[in-house]
Formats: structure tokens, sequence, C-alpha cells
């Protein structure tokens, strides 16, 4: 058996590991919509008529559920970090590696399975907050091929937030730091272009909200989605999300592969 048969037969074979947990255990998910859900129907309901003013033509709810949306789906891909890092440190806290150490299997194709049963969670999440965005005054204008390419947009961002978690569940020396690390991920929303508009911020929080890693992606779904000006959002955020893959790609190997040879 070739090792391309062998790696995509196993990495199928983690995936399907990792989907029946999320079968088995579904509260995670429940919790990946249900915390975006909440955010988004606390700003638009209780913020969202004094936030709105000036954001559209009415200036209204509608207008600032249009404008919030693309943080909410990011903060939805963020969320699924913290689950993502702790399935991987229990993995490698509970024993389980040890035995897959023992028997003949593509040894990437942990790593492999738990970043694409994260990335599917995530997309199934993203497509649920996406319904209730819908539900509370949400109205894209986008048309099917911009649909396209905001898939296209989530799916990069998920992946390198996906391999960040992997290595930080990896570094963690325990569940519970798993479980912390990646929690600031969560707020890089609200420290950018996610809720308001950077430039009614102070001089240096809007220099590290226009410069960061989701402004650009938020600034890019908002353009497909409503037919705006992209610039240049679209080309930082494929490369934040390129350098992010990468980075982390390579980090998470040297640690999975460090972890083996321990």
């Amino acid at each position: 058996m070739s090792t391309l048969t062998l790696a995509v037969r196993d990495s199928g074979t983690m995936l399907r590991r990792n989907l029946l947990h999320m079968r088995r255990y579904p509260s995670l998910t429940l919790m990946l919509i249900g915390v975006p859900v909440i955010i988004l129907l606390l700003f638009v309901y209780v913020f969202g008529g004094t936030l709105g003013a000036g954001l559209g033509p009415s200036g209204d709810r509608g207008d600032y559920a249009n404008y919030v949306t693309p943080g909410i789906l990011l903060i939805t891909v963020a969320s699924a970090a913290q689950g993502t890092a702790i399935s991987v440190a229990m993995d490698m806290t509970e024993g389980i590696i040890a035995r897959f150490r023992t028997m003949a299997i593509f040894r990437p194709s942990v790593l492999t399975g738990h970043v694409l049963g994260s990335v599917i969670q995530t997309m199934v999440s993203i497509a649920a907050v996406t319904g209730a965005a819908l539900l509370v005054g949400f109205r894209p204008t986008a048309t099917p091929l911009e649909w396209l390419a905001v898939f296209g947009v989530l799916t990069m961002i998920t992946v390198a937030v996906t391999w960040l978690s992997v290595a930080l569940g990896l570094v963690s020396e325990s569940v519970e730091t798993a479980s912390n690390l990646p929690m600031p991920l969560v707020l890089l929303p609200f420290l950018g272009s996610g809720f308001v508009p950077t430039d009614s911020m102070p001089t240096a929080v809007r220099w590290f909200a226009d410069y960061q890693p989701f402004t650009p992606v938020m600034e890019t779904l908002r353009g497909l989605l409503f037919g705006t000006g992209i610039g240049a959002n679209a080309i930082l955020a494929v490369a934040w999300c390129a350098v992010i893959t990468v980075l982390c790609f390579l980090w998470a190997k040297a640690l999975y592969n460090r972890s083996r040879a321990a």
C-alpha cells in the first residue's frame, strides 16, 4: 500500500473518530452555535438601535445586523478553537497517542482527523449562526458567486485557526491549560472592526484593530456580502490565513514529532 493511500485511509478513519465524538457529545456544537447567537441577539436588540446609526440608509437594527454578522461569524470560528485544543490535549495526556504508536497507521493522520473534524463542525456552526442572523434582520445582497467566495474565505480562516488550536493543544501540559490558551482569539473581533468601525477608536487601539488578522477577513466578508469596496483587504485576508496556516502546521508537526520521540 502506497504512503498516499495509507495517509488517506487513516486520515479518514481519524476523521470518523472525531465525527463520532461530536455526535455522542453534541453539547460542544450547541455551545459553538449558542454563544455567538446570544452575542448576536445582545448586540442587535440591545445596542443595535444606537450602534446602527450612520451604518446604513436607515441606521436601524437591520443595518447593524448587516454590519455585525461578519464579526459574529468570526467569533464562531474563534470559539471552535477551544474545543479543538481541548480534544488534542486530551489525546496527548490520556494515553491514546501511546496506543496509536503501537499500530501501523500513518502518524500525522491523528492531527489531520482533528483538523478536518473541527473544520466540519465549525462550518456547520457558521451555517446555523448565519440562519439566526437572517432571522434578526441580516439581509446580504451577495450573488451566488460572491457567496461561494464568502464560503472560501470562511474556510480559509477556519483552517488557519484550527491549526493554531491544534498547536496550542499540543503545547499544553494539561487539558485545563489547553482550554485557556485559545480564549484570547474570541476577543479579536471585538478589538477589530467586528462591532464598530475602527475609525471610531483611539489611535493606538485603531492601529491594532486595523492590522490584526481578523479585521481584513471581516472587511472582505462585508464587501462580498454587500457589494461594498474591499480594497487590499482580500489580499491581506488571504495572506494572514496562509501565514497562520503554514506556521501553525509546522509548529504542530514539530510538537507532535517531539512527543512521539519522547
